[in-house]
């Protein structure tokens, strides 16, 4: 279940949104008013979100050129 915590608990309370991020490798979301305003997730997490990224992108357009080849 995603962690949904006040923007102000980053100032208040860093070192335990810090522990979670990094302990459950989830984003932790942050509101400001009662909607969403950020996302804070470890640097190791956003790396694989970014290759993950990289992949699914690669193998769409690796999809297509199959396609392609095969009409």
């Amino acid at each position: 279940m995603p962690q949904i915590r006040p923007v102000s608990d980053l100032r208040n309370n860093f070192a335990d949104i810090s522990k979670v991020v990094h302990e459950t490798s989830e984003p932790v979301f942050l509101t400001k008013n009662g909607y969403g305003n950020m996302v804070v997730m470890s640097m190791e997490t956003y790396e694989n979100y970014k290759l993950d990224i990289m992949i699914h992108a690669r193998l769409k357009v690796a999809a297509v050129e199959a396609k392609l080849t095969d009409d």
